[in-house]
């Protein structure tokens, strides 16, 4: 066990070495600052009245919070763009408004969106309580795990990556640091989690390579989103957005890779602890049996949950478009996604028969110690 967990952390340690020196620093040139604008101040309103016309809604609001709480305003919704009925507001729901200044140096408000955050609670809240009652105390070491996965992503990964770090090798230590809570908190400190994590570690491994050399194939340059392009307008951040893909990717793969080899693991347990007379080939084979039903379920699985992400896309390619089916196939971001679904799902596949590989290797020297214990 010592010796497997050893050689995980050298290949672990050497594929990030190994990256975060292929990946060179993107420069990207300097856009010019009045090509954008910046709201100075976020507030939360209150529809009082609303009167609908061809062009817009014509809204009567009150501001809620900051130092114009009370002040009554007047705003024309959805002027200069298309309002759908799901964006038109109501008298009594709440908004968000941005307070900028307008050409003429006067102060103009807009509304930005509806405030959900209420909503959001209780969703959450309600998510909780679920889980605390048919999970006990699973349940909440499960949430546990998931909090110390949110507070390593949002306090290591991302400031990291904003300072200057390169995003794969941050990627990589926070993957680390997430597998080892989200893993043992969830499933208790344990051997059977132990091998668990040690084999999730291994197919991460795998899915570093893949996705270096799928996106590396497909010539991806991480520039293709909406979201990189602000990135690319922010002059006070210096962010390699091939290499923030690439990490992106990585975190996108452990997040389905700990659920394929804890399920593993316990399969293969519950076979040996039923016939603790099976050799390792035939142990292997028994836990194989099950992962291969395994993966045909969730890789069916996760193309769909990745195809639910993408699912505008989908709408896209069934509209009218002048440009023929390969040409839209050929942009980046919709590469990106197919990038993205390949190097997980390999990943899965991979993670089922080395997942079963350590398990039966160590169950099967399990029981030939304790025949040996029994012989003495």
């Amino acid at each position: 066990m010592k010796k497997i967990i050893l050689t995980t952390l050298l290949l672990f340690i050497t594929a990030a070495t190994a990256m975060s020196q292929q990946i060179p620093e993107t420069e990207f040139e300097e856009l010019p600052q009045e090509l954008y604008t910046i709201p100075q101040e976020f507030q939360t309103a209150k529809v009082l009245e609303v009167k609908n016309t061809d062009d817009c809604q014509q809204t009567t609001l009150e501001i809620l919070n900051g130092v114009d709480s009370g002040k009554i305003l007047n705003i024309n919704y959805g002027e200069g763009f298309r309002l759908y009925d799901s964006q038109k507001v109501k008298p009594g729901e709440k908004v968000v408004l941005t307070q900028g200044e307008g050409f003429e140096g006067n102060t103009v408000y807009s509304i930005m969106d509806k405030y959900r955050l209420n909503w959001v609670i209780i969703v959450v809240a309600f998510f909780f309580a679920v889980a605390i009652f048919f999970g006990r105390l699973k349940g909440v070491s499960s949430i546990l795990g998931l909090c110390l996965s949110l507070v390593v992503l949002i306090y290591f990964i991302i400031p990291n990556i904003l300072n200057g770090y390169n995003p794969i090798l941050i990627s990589l230590i926070g993957s680390v640091l997430i597998a080892l809570s989200s893993i043992y908190l969830a499933h208790g400190f344990s051997k059977r989690t132990t091998l668990a994590l040690i084999s999730t570690l291994i197919s991460l491994v795998i899915s570093i390579v893949l996705a270096l050399l799928f996106v590396e194939l497909t010539k991806l340059t991480g520039t293709a989103s909406e979201e990189t392009f602000f990135l690319q307008l922010n002059q006070d951040a210096s962010i390699n957005l091939k290499g923030l893909l690439l990490g992106g990717i990585i975190i996108g793969s452990l997040g389905v890779l700990d659920d394929i080899t804890t399920g593993q693991t316990a399969a293969v347990d519950e076979i040996y602890k039923a016939n603790n007379g099976l050799t390792r080939s035939e142990l292997y084979k028994s836990g194989l049996s099950v992962g291969k039903a395994h993966i045909a379920s969730i890789v069916n699985t996760l193309v769909l949950a990745y195809a639910g992400a993408s699912f505008p896309l989908l709408v896209l390619f069934s509209m009218d478009n002048p440009e023929p089916l390969w040409v839209l196939m050929n942009q980046e971001f919709i590469v990106e996604e197919i990038v993205r679904t390949l190097v997980g799902t390999t990943a899965l596949i991979f993670a089922v028969p080395i997942t079963t590989f350590l398990a039966a290797n160590y169950y099967s020297k399990q029981s030939k110690a304790f025949e040996r214990r029994l012989q003495r």
